[in-house]
């Protein structure tokens, strides 16, 4: 089997017998001179041997491979249920089975010539043949091919096998990875508005099928875990366009998503709005949080916004891959002139917005609100509860206590019908002893 083992055993074989020659040269000898000097004779034709296998084992060491090896080969012959390699100074090895088909990376098919790896699964088979398994010293391979690009930080083509509530499953190398919903680019991301798992996972099954560029950013080799990211793939493009814009820029576009912290809007970037080569506008895309969308306090988005919606909107924020947006920096800032319309110490009329545990929400108008904090409502009505007082949705009267034009912020008192009676009864009591000195 090993074409190297039978040459240098073949040439030890020649220099042996040269030896054997060579000593042969001195003459016949007699019986009695043999036996005498037969051990002798031995002995010294064993160190001559011992010294030129030494030499020739020095000039050709043997490095004979061991189970679990990875050779290289020449495959020279394919047939329907086996595949023939040379492995050079080593012989000829076999693959049996399925690997014959699909046992390169990528499931490419052997073809005469290749040149592949293969591990050593037995020295010897009963047909003479090196037996070798190509799928694991390929599978190997892969690994490293993958290791060296997610190292080198390079994007490479794959395609969606099928998908989860988590995300998607794809195949690098003929290995299985994964591609978590967080991971997906803006383009492919769910937007779905209650975060329903039922409902991303109809969406991405659309992406099963298709190529997608990704990026390697996890490998555990051992627990062959392989995690790949999209967004990480498409963030240098995103950057370079990102890199354009600029805080206090003023975008148009579309109402892509509305989740409970905001709105995603879709926007062409700057002098780009030709279609590129895959026959899409290209666009960006930036978040409205739900701070920004207007002026008032807000619980849920899709009361101001709603997908599909065309809008204008401010950039006020840039960060690499990230774009934040303000809507209502494009509207008046309603508390510019607050103290023109409200004054501290006059009590008007507000609706209830909301009760949380630090005290309620109050909306004096469309847009300007105050609270009321629960330590000022404890001082006024000592033992009572604010929620046993006041209701969500209606309308009392408060007391502006505080105004803070630049911080947005106003701080009230409730004013109950009681407490006003209580007021003018110590203002009439206060008018009677005055009229009461005054007779006097």
């Amino acid at each position: 089997m090993m074409n190297n083992k039978k040459d240098i055993l073949d040439k030890l074989g020649d220099e042996v017998d040269k030896v054997k020659i060579g000593n042969g040269k001195s003459g016949k000898t007699t019986k009695t001179t043999k036996n005498v000097n037969s051990g002798d004779e031995n002995k010294n034709n064993d160190k001559q041997k011992q010294s030129v296998m030494s030499d020739l084992l020095q000039d050709n060491p043997i490095e004979f491979p061991e189970i679990g090896d990875v050779l290289k080969g020449t495959v020279i012959d394919v047939s329907p249920h086996s595949v023939l390699l040379n492995l050079g100074s080593f012989g000829v090895g076999i693959v049996y089975g399925k690997e014959t088909k699909d046992g390169l990376m990528g499931g490419k098919k052997l073809r005469v010539g290749d040149k592949v790896n293969a591990t050593l699964l037995d020295l010897e088979n009963e047909d003479g043949y090196a037996e070798l398994s190509i799928r694991e010293a390929s599978y190997e391979k892969a690994w490293e091919d993958l290791e060296s690009k997610m190292d080198n930080d390079e994007a490479v083509e794959t395609r969606v096998l099928d998908a989860n509530k988590g995300g998607l499953m794809v195949e690098l190398n003929g290995i299985g990875g994964f591609l978590p919903v967080s991971q997906l680019s803006s383009e492919h991301y769910p937007r779905v508005d209650d975060g329903n798992k039922n409902k991303i996972l109809e969406k991405i099954k659309k992406l099963v099928g298709k190529t997608l560029l990704v990026k390697i950013i996890d490998i555990i080799r051992d627990e062959e875990k392989l995690i790949v990211s999209e967004k990480a793939a498409t963030s240098e493009k995103e950057k370079a366009i990102i890199s354009k814009l600029k805080e206090g820029d003023i975008v148009e576009g579309t109402v892509s998503g509305v989740v409970d912290f905001g709105a995603f809007v879709k926007f062409a970037p700057p002098k780009s709005s030709k279609k590129n080569k895959d026959n899409n506008l290209e666009y960006l895309e930036g978040l409205v949080h739900i701070s920004e969308l207007a002026w008032q306090l807000i619980d849920n988005p899709k009361e101001i916004v709603k997908v599909g919606d065309k809008i204008k909107a401010k950039i006020i924020g840039v960060d690499e891959s990230r774009i934040s947006l303000s809507i209502r920096a494009l509207e008046t800032d309603p508390w510019k002139n607050v103290e023109k319309k409200y004054k501290v110490g006059k009590t008007y009329s507000g609706r209830v917005d909301k009760i949380n545990h630090f005290g309620a929400f109050v909306y004096l108008d469309k847009n300007i609100h105050g609270l009321a904090h629960i330590s000022e409502f404890g001082e006024m009505y000592p033992g009572k509860k604010m929620s046993d007082m006041i209701e969500e949705g209606q309308e009392y009267q408060w007391k502006i206590i505080s105004i803070e034009p630049k911080d947005h912020r106003m701080g009230l008192v409730l004013i109950t019908e009681d407490k006003k009676e209580v007021d003018r009864r110590k203002e009439s009591e206060k008018k009677s002893k005055k009229e009461d000195k005054l007779s006097k």
